[in-house]
């Protein structure tokens, strides 16, 4: 699964601090504190049909991350919903759009870690894209990394910050053996997610999925405990063993970038009959009309 460039996306206009430029002019300063130290959270949002599911529950979880990391000016709701209409209205976006949202702590003084350094308030960034889900709907294949999710009292992961160099490196093992993506374990050994989603498992019609101890607070991931709850089906939030997922019956991920995706492989094991399970395509046709019902309106 590797993603190609879209034709349609060559002449975007990228939204920095409020100036909208061309992709190929768009730039931060290399004083900029996610140059400097990768000091700047983010969020993935998804345009459908000119409205953005649950943005307002994305734009909380981009300003908790923030306060957690002590940044001195944090933009309101309002702010962010404006600059994101005004980059889609730009671009002429209505529909098939994924949108990375990004504020930076800001450009510093001088080059050096010191937060007190950042003396001109945060940068945020819009970059949409025309991209539809990168999975696709046939299912992806996985291994397990070496790499761990590390516990909260190295990095809490309940902090959504641009940090993402074990995601890179767990990637980079999934290139190399020739599947999709990486399951990651946490430093205890249980399931915590793969190196860009959330991981359930399915066992005798109960849907299963880890703790938010060494993986984030997912929005999709939620958001299927949600349909879970309002359509009675049995669920739990638990830690997992790699031997679990190894025997399910059915797993899949959940993510903004990928939406609800079957996993046909995990290390070399066929999950179910390697299609898509009978629970995992409910819940992803359940999860669509969640998404008609409840999105905000942007464009």
């Amino acid at each position: 699964m590797l993603q190609k460039f879209n034709e349609a996306n060559r002449d975007i206009l990228v939204n920095i601090n409020g100036s909208l430029v061309h992709r190929e002019k768009a730039a931060v300063s290399p004083f900029d504190s996610a140059v400097q130290g990768g000091d700047a959270v983010w969020e993935g949002l998804r345009l459908y049909d000119g409205k953005i599911f649950r943005l307002s529950a994305h734009l909380e979880r981009l300003r908790d991350s923030a306060r957690a990391l002590a940044f001195l000016e944090i933009p309101d709701l309002g702010v962010f919903k404006n600059e994101i209409t005004r980059t889609l209205d730009a671009n002429q976006m209505k529909d098939g759009v994924h949108i990375r949202l990004t504020l930076t702590r800001g450009v510093k003084i001088t080059s050096g870690m010191d937060p007190r350094l950042n003396q001109s308030g945060p940068t945020i960034i819009v970059l949409a894209e025309h991209k539809p889900p990168v999975y696709g709907s046939y299912g992806i294949t996985l291994i397990t990394s070496a790499y761990r999710r590390i516990p909260a009292d190295c990095m809490d992961q309940k902090i959504h910050s641009c940090n993402l160099i074990p995601s890179i490196l767990a990637k980079i093992q999934a290139n190399a053996a020739g599947v999709d993506d990486a399951l990651m374990l946490d430093l205890a050994g249980f399931v915590a997610e793969t190196n860009a989603t959330h991981v359930f498992i399915v066992e005798g019609g109960r849907v299963s999925t880890s703790r938010t101890v060494a993986c984030p607070e997912g929005i999709t991931r939620e958001a299927v405990l949600e349909i879970c709850r309002r359509n009675q089906i049995s669920y739990d939030v638990r830690d997992i063993t790699l031997a679990e997922i190894h025997r399910a019956d059915e797993v899949f991920c959940t993510g903004t970038m990928g939406e609800i995706v079957p996993v046909k492989m995990l290390d070399g094991r066929l999950i179910g009959g390697g299609t898509c399970g009978r629970l995992t395509g409910r819940l992803a046709e359940l999860f669509s009309d969640m998404v008609v019902a409840e999105g905000e309106q942007v464009v």
